[in-house]
C-alpha cells in the first residue's frame, strides 16, 4: 500500500513556530476552505468600502469578503447594510452590477425568478406567491420574514465600512485596538473625494501579499526607486507597531532628513542604488507635508483583507480579494479630501505613478508574490524561513531589518485556524 503523500496528512506546524511558514499552506485546496470558514466567515471584521463610495441613499457596491460575494447598501434612511449576495431562493446573483442606486424606497430583485429584497437584506415580494387561477404558488405557510438574506454586522472607523459574519466577533473598535483606529482617523481626517480605482491580479495566494504588505525591510531592496530617491531606506527615522492581537500592522516613515546621505543603504546592501539618478519630472516626488505631522509614509496592514497607504501625498486602501488557491485581486480605491484645493488633486493623481497596478512599485510586489507561488510548487513538505530580526512578535520603535511584522501575522494566523 502507497504511502499517504504530503497533501493528504494534517497539517503539523513546525517546531520553530512563526520562524517557519509551511510551503503546503499556499497551496492545499482543504487550507484555502478552512481559511474561507475560520478567517473571512469567522471573527474577524473584513473591509467593505468607504462611506464615500455610497454617498446618497439607494447606493450599493457589490464587493467580496474571501470568496463570498456580499452587497454593501445604504437604505432610505442613511443606514448601512451589508448581506450576501445569493439569492435565498436558488442561489443565484441578486446583484450583479458592480455597483449603482435603486432610490429611497427601491429594491434588489433576482433576475432569474424575480425575488425582491429591500436594501436591508429582507425579501419583500415573491412573484406568484398565492399561485395563478387557484393552482401553484407557495405553501400557505410561507412568510417573507423567513427567506431575506444572510447578513452580515456592520461598523465604521471613521470613512472605513467593515463587515463580520461572526456575531461573537468582538467590536470593531477592539478588534483593531486604539492606535490602529487612531491612524485610521488620522488618514481619514475630514470629509474624502473617492478620485478613482484600479484592479491588480495577482497569480498568487493572498498570504503572500499579506506578508509582502507587513515587511517592513523589502522596501529597500526590491523597490530601488525608493533608496535612489530618498522616500524610503533603512535607516530612516520611523517605527513598526504590531496591534495586541498580532494581526494587524502599522509601519511608519518620517521624511528623511535633507542630509541624509545614501552611503549607510548602499554599504548593506547587495543591489546598488543609482547615486546620482535624476528624474525628468522631479515634482513626482514633492511631497506636501499635511495629516498633522511628518509622517510620510504608512502602510497599515489591517488583518485580514486592507491595507491603508499614504506614501507621500497619495492616499489609498487596498482590498484584497481572493480568487482561489493561487490567484488575488487587489482592489485598490485612491482617495483625497473633499476640500482639497485643485493643485493638490492634480498632485495627487500624478503621484499615483508611484502606485497602482503599473506604478514604480506596486509593480514590483505583484510580481514577488507570482515568483514565490513558482517557485513554491512540488515544495509542500517544505517551509520558508523568516529570521531576521530573531524571533520576536513585538513592536519596534525603529524602523530596522527584520521580520517581526510577517510572524506576528502568522501568530494570529495559526490562533485563529487552530494550527
Amino acid at each position: 500500500m502507497n504511502a499517504p503523500s504530503v497533501s493528504d496528512l494534517p497539517l503539523r506546524w513546525p517546531a520553530a513556530g512563526e520562524t517557519r511558514a509551511p510551503y503546503r499552506l499556499y497551496t492545499d485546496e482543504a487550507i484555502y476552505a478552512q481559511e474561507q470558514e475560520r478567517i473571512f466567515r469567522g471573527p474577524v471584521w473584513s473591509f467593505l468600502g468607504l462611506n464615500a463610495e455610497l454617498p446618497r441613499v439607494g447606493d450599493f457596491k457589490a464587493t467580496f469578503v474571501g470568496d463570498t460575494p456580499v452587497v454593501l447598501t445604504r437604505d432610505g434612511d442613511g443606514a448601512l447594510h451589508c448581506w450576501v449576495n445569493r439569492c435565498a431562493h436558488r442561489g443565484a446573483l441578486v446583484c450583479r452590477e458592480l455597483r449603482g442606486n435603486v432610490g429611497a424606497n427601491g429594491t434588489h430583485t433576482c433576475v432569474y425568478h424575480q425575488w425582491a429584497y429591500d436594501p436591508a437584506g429582507n425579501l419583500v415580494g415573491v412573484p406568484f406567491r398565492k399561485g395563478l387561477g387557484g393552482k401553484g404558488g407557495y405553501p400557505a405557510d410561507f412568510e417573507l420574514a423567513g427567506h431575506g438574506l444572510q447578513k452580515l454586522r456592520v461598523d465604521t472607523i471613521a470613512e472605513m465600512i467593515f463587515g463580520s459574519f461572526d456575531q461573537a466577533a468582538p467590536p470593531l473598535r477592539e478588534y483593531l485596538g486604539n492606535e490602529h483606529c487612531g491612524n485610521i482617523e488620522r488618514v481619514f481626517e475630514r470629509p474624502i473625494r473617492v478620485l478613482g480605482h484600479a484592479r491588480q491580479y495577482f497569480n498568487g495566494n493572498w498570504k503572500l501579499y499579506a506578508e509582502n504588505s507587513r515587511d517592513s525591510y523589502h522596501g529597500g531592496l526590491l523597490h530601488l526607486f525608493y533608496p535612489t530617491f530618498g522616500i524610503y531606506r533603512q535607516g530612516q527615522r520611523g517605527w513598526v507597531h504590531l496591534s495586541k492581537n498580532k494581526l494587524h500592522q502599522l509601519l511608519q516613515v518620517c521624511k528623511p532628513a535633507e542630509d541624509q546621505s545614501i552611503e549607510h543603504y548602499q554599504q548593506a546592501s547587495s543591489r546598488k542604488a543609482q547615486a546620482d539618478a535624476q528624474l525628468e519630472a522631479p515634482e513626482l516626488l514633492r511631497w506636501v507635508p499635511e495629516l498633522g505631522g511628518e509622517i510620510s509614509l504608512t502602510i497599515q496592514s489591517v488583518f485580514p483583507n486592507v491595507v491603508v497607504q499614504q506614501i507621500s501625498n497619495t492616499l489609498a486602501v487596498r482590498q484584497i480579494q481572493t480568487k482561489g488557491i493561487t490567484a488575488t485581486e487587489l482592489v485598490w480605491t485612491f482617495y483625497g479630501f473633499a476640500d482639497d484645493a485643485p493643485e493638490l488633486t492634480a498632485h495627487r493623481l500624478k503621484q499615483h505613478n508611484l502606485v497602482g497596478p503599473a506604478g514604480y512599485i506596486s509593480m514590483e510586489d505583484g510580481e514577488a508574490v507570482e515568483i514565490c507561488q513558482q517557485g513554491i510548487a512540488g515544495s509542500l513538505d517544505e517551509t520558508s524561513v523568516i529570521e531576521c530580526g530573531g524571533s520576536s512578535v513585538e513592536s519596534m520603535e525603529v524602523m530596522g531589518v527584520d521580520e517581526n511584522g510577517v510572524r506576528g501575522f502568522w501568530t494570529g494566523y495559526r490562533k485563529l485556524m487552530g494550527l
